[in-house]
């Protein structure tokens, strides 16, 4: 069924909404380009280009005061002059800022933001030039730089004037080896209908070469006595205008060359560099797609581009998210099918099908697992996403903190879940604004120092294991660790006796503490004791970890490690006084056995000696009674940032692969818990968020009452078994 123009116009705008992000994200990066190359007419060009093409979506979706103001500020750049301009740049940024709270509105619904401000900025631009509101119109022998390209005497006084996006078509054109003509075509005056004898002209011409311009408009009244055209093609003068000859619509064709083909082999100096072809490409089909009459008929030159059109598919990401959810459904129904299988073969050992059943178990577990894998990287997109927003954000925060700092990224194609890219951009933000404001010192401090007046904050990304770890380094001052252990006594967050017994490690992790900072003032960047923290609860939500290690006078690096995807995961479960609990099986490093006569009290928190190293040990059950001392512990090695910490349990179930389902805040009162799953037995277990585990020992400090920190579920597991259970049948 047909949509309805309403419902079309609102897929349009929803499709616009999504690719202007990636137009101002460009306007962006070539303003700061600009900024660093003042005059590069080349970048200039560029801007020129992105700007026109929002106006053009704006237009086509009805975002009238989008459009205008986008043709407004093109206008001011085509002016001859614009380009020498230092405010381009500015002009440019300020421009990317209204443009995307403008969308932002539209999308909303809600009152556009003024653009007076930006509209007088143009203004001052189109008056600056001392040569006059005059077009570019520089002729180069040989080259698609000139405004009017002459077609002989059939053309003569219908010369087109080519646009900029059709000159760079006709570049591309040459360059693969086609030649670009000029070619003109008079309408047949007894023709009865002119406009659909174009079109065929089109057909025609389109079917000898490839179409990349078209003049004048079909709406033009000129449109019906004649009609030009920028030809690329591989054929002769003869055969194209053999091709344009239709009796009773053509009644003259005129042809003349433009451009010679590029036969010439490129040597490795001649070939184009990568960002530029892309560009090249993305101008191309641009153009392509702006001609008002698409030919019917493709040229040789046009193969690339429509396969790389039929081969990109834009999806939404909730779709892909149910399909990972049924291959979710389908992994539990394997571990019930396996299940099955294995009470069978107890059943009847000799029956001769359990080993059909068993062959066709294993087939279908390798095809599961290559879907899985498949769909997980349908869901995998290159942080450079993410990274892409951050040379913006440094550059105004470093103005607006008067420092003078460089933005160093790598690892950007590193690949990363859709869902945990977006849920991390808030914390990554918050790190890399405080890297500037707090890190990196002013250039006069770091002069004197030795240091180059010019920070440096790195962003890189890269796999570990099957995670993917993300840090943000700076070359500043450092974290000064005795300014944070009295900025806490000073807080009152610790006493001065406890203050004294923390490791560097520990002190260090106040600066994740709600409310906690040291700045000595409060500005519109940082010093309110809002941001670190958050960024560890989000952290936490997302089964990730962040760690800290700095040097005074040289520079610190926050490291997150992220989970490579959310949903599915390799599980160890265990026991715990007759509950079953899962953790991620990454996080295990070993597995040891001990006796409760080994378990020591420091600091009134219990430890463990295992192989000449002192290891924190965390409880989930009670503590066993004194006549019960000599019983064996079940002691799991966990990593959780760079620290190594013993979990006490009662029993091993063993590995799974865990399906995870998220839990409703209502459910639960507790961050401990990351999330359930349901074994193929229809049993409930329950994932621990092990970063909020430690988190919640380092913060539930024992004092006085010499008590121990077992038992920190035991509050929470009764209702949490509560609540599951009328979910799975009471079986929970």
């Amino acid at each position: 069924m047909t949509n309805s123009p309403d419902e079309r116009g609102l897929e349009l705008r929803e499709l616009f909404f999504e690719t202007s992000q990636e137009l101002l994200q460009a306007l962006n990066e070539e303003a700061l380009k600009l900024e660093k190359k003042p005059g590069d007419e080349e970048i200039v060009r560029g801007i020129r280009r992105t700007v026109h093409t929002l106006k053009g979506d704006a237009a086509a979706c009805g975002l009238r005061e989008l459009s205008e103001l986008s043709h407004q500020f093109e206008d001011a750049l085509s002016l001859e002059g614009s380009a020498t301009q230092a405010a381009v740049a500015e002009i440019a940024f300020a421009a990317a800022d209204v443009f995307t709270a403008m969308i932002a509105a539209y999308r909303d619904g809600s009152k556009l933001p003024s653009t007076r401000s930006l509209s007088k900025k143009i203004q001052d631009l189109t008056a600056a030039p001392a040569s006059g509101k005059t077009r570019r119109t520089k002729k180069t022998a040989g080259k698609t730089s000139a405004a009017k390209i002459p077609a002989g005497r059939a053309a003569a006084k219908t010369a087109a004037l080519w646009t900029e996006y059709e000159k760079l078509a006709m570049t591309k054109a040459q360059a693969s080896g086609l030649a670009v003509y000029h070619v003109v075509v008079k309408i047949d005056p007894h023709c009865a209908m002119p406009i659909a004898g174009r079109q065929l002209i089109h057909n025609a011409l389109g079917a000898v070469g490839q179409v990349v311009a078209v003049h004048p408009d079909a709406k033009s009244p000129a449109a019906s006595k004649h009609v030009e055209f920028a030809l690329a093609s591989a054929q002769t003068v003869e055969q194209i205008t053999a091709k344009g000859r239709i009796p009773t619509i053509s009644e003259e064709v005129a042809i003349e060359l433009m451009l010679e083909p590029n036969l010439a082999p490129q040597t490795a100096a001649d070939k184009p560099d990568p960002a530029s072809e892309a560009a090249a490409d993305a101008t191309l089909l641009e153009a392509e797609a702006s001609t008002p009459e698409a030919p019917a008929a493709a040229g040789p030159g046009s193969g690339i581009v429509a396969a790389t059109q039929e081969n990109l598919l834009r999806v939404e990401a909730s779709r892909i998210d149910n399909v990972l959810n049924l291959v979710g459904e389908l992994i539990i129904g394997k571990s019930m099918l396996q299940q099955a299988l294995s009470e069978f073969s107890k059943r009847y050992p000799k029956e001769l099908l359990r080993g059909k059943f068993a062959d066709a178990m294993a087939f279908q577990a390798r095809v599961l697992n290559d879907l899985q894998r498949s769909v997980m990287k349908i869901r995998m997109v290159p942080v450079d996403q993410l990274f892409r927003r951050f040379p913006r954000m440094v550059r105004d925060v470093s103005r607006q903190c008067g420092r003078e700092v460089e933005l160093d990224i790598s690892g950007q194609d590193t690949d990363l879940d859709k869902g945990i890219l977006d849920a991390i951009a808030e914390p990554l933000t918050h790190l890399v604004r405080n890297a500037v404001s707090h890190g990196i010192e002013p250039a006069e401090e770091r002069s004197k120092l030795g240091k180059h007046p010019q920070g440096v904050v790195r962003l890189n990304a890269y796999h570990h294991g099957n995670q993917v770890v993300v840090e943000v380094i700076d070359d500043g001052r450092g974290i000064d660790a005795h300014k944070i252990r009295a900025k806490a006594i000073e807080m009152g967050m610790t006493t001065p006796e406890e203050a004294a017994r923390l490791s560097e490690v520990e002190v260090l992790d106040f600066i994740f503490r709600p409310g906690f900072s040291t700045a000595e003032q409060v500005t519109e960047v940082s010093g309110r004791g809002v941001g670190m923290d958050v960024v560890q609860s989000v952290l936490h939500r997302l089964k990730a970890s962040i760690s800290v290690e700095t040097h005074p006078g040289q520079g610190t690096t926050f490291r997150l490690k992220l989970p490579l995807t959310l949903a599915i995961i390799k599980a160890l479960l265990f026991w715990v006084e007759q509950r079953l609990y899962a953790i991620p099986l990454n996080a295990v490093l070993e597995i040891a056995r001990t006796f409760e006569t080994e378990v020591h009290q420091v600091d009134n928190y219990e430890v463990l000696q295992l192989r000449n190293q002192v290891l924190p040990l965390l409880r989930l059950g009670r503590p066993v009674a004194d006549g019960d001392r000599k019983s064996k512990l079940f002691v799991l090695i966990i990593t959780v940032g760079e620290r190594k910490y013993g979990l006490i349990v009662d029993a091993l179930e063993g590995e799974e692969e865990l399906v995870i389902k998220a839990l409703d805040d209502h459910t639960f009162q507790t961050d401990l818990v990351s999330g359930a799953s349901i074994l193929g037995d229809g049993r409930v277990v329950l994932i621990l968020n092990l970063p909020a585990v430690v988190e919640h020992v380092a913060r539930w400090r024992p004092q006085e009452t010499g008590q121990s920190n077992s038992g920190l579920l035991l509050s929470h597991t009764d209702r949490m078994r509560l609540a599951l259970t009328p979910t799975v049948g009471g079986q929970a």
